[in-house]
């Protein structure tokens, strides 16, 4: 077994005995970038993502410079349902793998302690007697004008519902990764065999459709975590027909995501309502977009305009690129929110009346912390 360990901003890479149909399935994870160095070694770089992946004897995690807990926080938070600080408590696990599975388990536990969900479903079956309603149409196709058996369609109480089918195929999925604790797998396999009579959802498929509600509130922060299991997690062979689960995010896009929605709940008294990804043109002939991260709109005008920042790797352009945001939308004032320590404070441009503000979060606090300081941008930004 190979492991390597990486952080999200290792400035060396790790250099490890690989075989090509090994590189070439790391490399499609997008989790590193193997670079070949010769006679079978390869050396892999952080590509701007965290995340664990496990390929046929190799074992290979970027750590979020963030840490696990606070990553699996940022991630689902913009969900939808989205993760709640209380969600996502301090793991005391320092790999990812373990994490998810404990996280997962907890919350599961918690869902199901009061017993199995239940609710109605609808059944349709071809049976000697009529139950529920005839499907006509099949009876026709299907039987050619015989009597029986009867296809017909009815409603049955049952634990084979939406969030029971999210939740197993969670539990399922994340019981497969290799090399668990034996204690995490036994957790996981007791929680499945709780859910015995629903359905496991195949590889590729769509989650069925659920809505909270008060029956199924016991289950939210267990549905939330699971949502983020099957939407993160990949257990389909790689190149070469390698073994391999992998789960991998890009760290840009999360923080992108995180920031737009704790922005948007941040800005809902407001008058107006926040976009995320606005599309605008900064030319006059509408030829050159722009998608500005998170655009706040009264009365149909932009009034507030927020750009987010994972790296401080290219301050001068990120300048520019709010410069450009403020002069399209007819703003005096930007805000470039970091990730990391900035240069905090505004930033005005010379013969104009625009001014950026470079503005750093610390993603290291804990949520409740963390949502503190958007708010407190929020105010600034769009005063109530």
């Amino acid at each position: 077994m190979t492991r390597v360990d990486l952080g999200e901003l290792d400035r060396t890479g790790a250099r490890c005995e690989l075989s090509d149909d090994q590189a070439a399935a790391l490399d499609a994870t997008g989790l590193v970038k193997p670079r070949p160095e010769g006679g079978g070694w390869w050396r892999l770089w952080p590509n701007g993502c965290a995340g664990a992946v496990r390929i046929d004897g190799l074992d290979v995690e970027v750590h979020p410079k963030v840490g696990i807990a606070r990553l699996l926080f940022l991630l689902g938070y913009a969900g939808d349902p989205g993760f709640r600080p209380e969600d996502v408590g301090a793991e005391a696990e320092t790999e990812l793998w373990p994490a998810l599975a404990e996280s997962l388990a907890r919350q599961a536990e918690r869902a199901l302690a009061a017993g199995v969900l239940q609710g109605y479903v609808s059944v349709d079956e071809a049976l000697p007697l009529v139950r529920g309603r005839i499907r006509f149409a099949d009876q026709i196709s299907h039987r050619a004008g015989l009597p029986l058996p009867v296809e017909v369609r009815y409603d049955e109480y049952s634990p084979d519902i939406a969030e029971n089918r999210i939740l197993r195929t969670a539990l399922r999925r994340m019981r497969a990764v290799p090399r668990l604790p034996a204690s995490a797998r036994a957790r996981l396999g007791h929680l499945d065999a709780r859910l015995d009579g629903v359905a496991v959802l195949p590889h590729g498929a769509i989650p069925p459709e659920w809505r909270p509600s008060r029956l199924n509130a016991r289950y939210l922060p267990a549905l939330r975590l699971a949502a983020l299991v099957l939407r993160q997690h990949s257990a389909e062979p790689g190149p070469g027909g390698q073994s391999m689960a992998a789960f991998v995010v890009d760290m840009a896009r999360v923080f992108e995501d995180f920031l737009t929605t704790a922005l948007r709940e941040a800005l809902a008294g407001r008058p107006g309502h926040t976009a995320g990804q606005y599309h605008t043109h900064l030319d006059t002939s509408r030829k050159i977009l722009i998608k500005p991260d998170v655009v706040h709109l009264a009365g149909g005008r932009p009034v507030a305009v927020f750009d987010a920042k994972y790296k401080m790797s290219y301050p001068n352009e990120d300048a520019y690129q709010m410069l450009a945001y403020c002069t399209a939308l007819g703003l005096t004032r930007g805000w470039l929110v970091y990730a990391q320590g900035a240069a905090s404070g505004p930033l005005p441009v010379r013969n104009t009346d625009i001014e950026i503000i470079r503005r750093p979060l610390d993603l290291t606090a804990p949520p409740g912390d963390l949502l503190a300081q958007v708010r407190t941008l929020a105010d600034q930004a769009v005063p109530a």
